[in-house]
């Protein structure tokens, strides 16, 4: 049974009894004083035992939910280090989701069916989640096919940070005509006629593409709120507890944190959040962390969601870009003016950032900045900072990292690229795209996550089977054994890494007494499953602060209700969000086994029964009337 009551158990003392138990379980519990256990009490959010079955039998009353995890593995809550959550959750039941989909073909049908379904004046949105190196067919959709499939309806699709697909009646609907000009970094394919083609290139900034897609109608704040407790929910749905949100373009502070800041005053946030502020204007930024400054400071808030500093951009002038079909930008001569005024700004006044950095090159220059500032005292001085991405920083910067105090943030951005990368580069360079290993190896925090929703997506597992096994989600391999970690350091970086990001690791990031109550019943073992199955994993049952937020199997019904997807045209609706596919180790052979195995198990369960006067002896006779004359 997933919960059970459990009778002739009386607590010693009343107010020790447990909210929830979770029981008869393969628990990692990431605390070296005790890796391992088989049961964990939670009481007014937090863990109050770790131990064994009998360890936290007195602290169960009539009133303690009782959960058998049946033998499964529990792990710690996942904390996605670098993620747009908040953005995510504004559009997530506006978007169809590729996430997971094997082929183009199983794809195209979801376009077509949503595009039926889709009201006049909305868009049907592609947006992130997936790569074309997924696909069997291996693969891009093409203009004609966009077009066959919704010739009335708008139809966005967005592919990595190199490209966006639009029909013709997304072309209309955002305005580009022969006359549109290029936007500085981008441009606008266009045929023989001058017309566009509905083809959009990062050349090599992605601006064009996101400015495009801002042009989509939006959701109104109900629904607002709908969406984004829906997104939390999927992200539930993989085990995740916590995120940090990387802010991010088109993400404006106070107007869009509204939402999770109403949930969170609600107590609606099934994930807790610490967040970015990410200055939106060129040539402003440093008002806008000024005016910042005296409105907020770093960890105001509470568990739920609280303010972790400024980033993932201080100035758009030092911001390289990640599009490896395109070569490396060359920034401004001139851009440390600014960037520097940015950074003695937070540092003087005790704000932490994180910079999105993705060569060596822009590393470099930001790190003589800060050692410029060094020589002031302004690094380290007890605020925490970080570079995030870093695909092709150097051992000698990561050296010079260290010295400053800061830290790391890497995300699967390669799961997706690496192909493109490989192309560009060649193999030898995407072998340490980014150096992991090197990281860890200085000792540095290195946090992990996912960079969703527009590239990468948001499914942790796709990022932690990155981690282990260095393969793409095309299935090519471009890291060695010697750039990869093991299971248990990819599954550190996903839990108390994270926490140290934000300054939590005292209470978060491993399930001990006196932490926050955030776990994970899993579907598979993480620590055995062959390493082609870890993408396919899924939380079975979450808990965040002692909150069942999300259940699936024997588990379901378990879970807070949450309000109905609005609207009901949603492609979530419809399709969910990642979509799951059969294992890989489960298929041909393996599945007429585990058939056997089945039919083997049914028969001594029916014997069983029998022996206990529950069945008769003999097998029911089955009668099927397509056998009888």
């Amino acid at each position: 049974m997933a919960t059970m009551p459990v009778a002739g158990l009386a607590p010693t003392n009343s107010k020790h009894v447990a909210d929830i138990v979770v029981r008869n379980a393969k628990i990692y519990t990431g605390d070296p004083v005790r890796s391992q256990a088989s049961a964990v009490a939670i009481k007014d959010g937090k863990v109050t035992m770790v131990g064994d079955d009998a360890d936290v039998a007195p602290l169960i009353s009539a009133q303690t939910r009782v959960v058998d995890a049946l033998g499964r593995r529990v792990i710690p809550g996942l904390n996605d280090s670098h993620l747009h959550v908040i953005r995510g959750g504004l559009n997530y039941v506006l978007e169809l989701r590729w996430d997971g989909v094997p082929t183009l073909r199983q794809a195209l049908a979801m376009l077509r069916e949503q595009a039926a379904r889709t009201p006049k004046g909305q868009w049907v949105r592609v947006v992130g989640g997936w790569s074309a190196d997924q696909f069997a067919e291996k693969r891009l959709p093409t203009l004609a096919e966009l077009n066959a499939a919704a010739p009335d309806t708008p139809v966005f699709v967005l592919h990595l940070y190199q490209s966006a697909l639009m029909n013709r009646a997304a072309l209309k609907a955002a305005g580009y005509t022969k006359a549109t000009p290029d936007p500085k970094g981008g441009q606008i394919v266009r045929g023989r006629d001058g017309e566009p083609t509905g083809m959009l290139l990062a050349a090599p900034s992605a601006l064009i593409l996101y400015s495009t897609l801002a042009a989509a109608p939006t959701l109104q704040a109900e629904d607002l709120k709908t969406s984004t407790r829906h997104f939390l929910r999927e992200l539930n749905r993989f085990g995740l507890t916590s995120a940090i949100d990387a802010a991010g373009g088109f993400q404006n502070f106070p107007d869009n944190y509204g939402t999770v800041i109403d949930l969170a005053k609600t107590g609606q946030l099934s994930l807790r959040i610490a967040y970015h502020l990410f200055p939106q204007t060129p040539g402003q930024e440093v008002d806008d962390l000024q005016r910042w400054i005296g409105m907020v400071r770093p960890e105001d808030g509470d568990e739920w969601l609280r303010l972790n500093g400024a980033g993932e951009n201080l100035t758009w002038s030092a911001a390289d870009f990640e599009n490896f079909t395109e070569p490396r930008p060359e920034l401004a001569a001139d851009y440390e003016v600014g960037f520097e005024k940015a950074v003695r700004l937070l540092m003087e006044n005790g704000w932490g950032f994180r910079l999105h950095a993705t060569y060596d090159e822009t590393i470099r220059r930001d790190l003589a900045v800060f050692e410029k500032l060094a020589a002031e005292g302004l690094f380290p001085a007890g605020n925490r900072w970080l570079f995030d991405h870093a695909e092709t920083v150097s051992r000698d910067s990561l050296d010079r990292i260290a010295a400053l105090g800061g830290a790391m943030s890497v995300q699967n951005r390669m799961s997706f690229q690496g192909e493109a990368f490989v192309r560009r580069y060649g193999a030898g360079a995407a072998s340490e795209a980014p150096p992991v290993r090197a990281m860890l190896e200085r000792g540095l925090t290195v946090g992990a996550g996912t960079d969703a929703t527009r590239v990468s997506s948001y499914n942790p597992w796709v990022a932690l089977h990155w981690l282990v096994s260095g393969r793409t989600v095309g299935d090519l391999t471009i890291y060695p054994a010697q750039n990869r970690v093991s299971r248990e350091t990819a599954l550190t970086m996903y839990t108390q890494a994270g926490a140290k990001l934000t300054g939590e690791q005292d209470v978060k990031g491993i399930l001990k007494p006196g932490f926050y109550g955030d776990l994970a019943i899993l579907s598979d073992d993480f620590f055995t499953v062959p390493d082609q199955d870890i993408p396919h994993i899924e939380s079975l049952l979450t808990v965040t602060g002692g909150r069942i937020v999300w259940a699936a199997a024997e588990y379901e019904g378990l879970e807070e209700a949450i309000p109905a997807i609005s609207p009901a045209w949603s492609p979530v609706a419809h399709y969910g969000g990642y979509q799951a596919t059969v294992k890989p180790s489960i298929s041909g052979a393996r599945q007429a086994e585990l058939m056997s195995q089945a039919v083997a198990e049914s028969e001594q369960h029916r014997h069983w029964r029998a022996q206990r006067g529950f069945a008769p002896e003999a097998p029911t006779e089955i009668f099927d009337t397509c056998f009888v004359l």
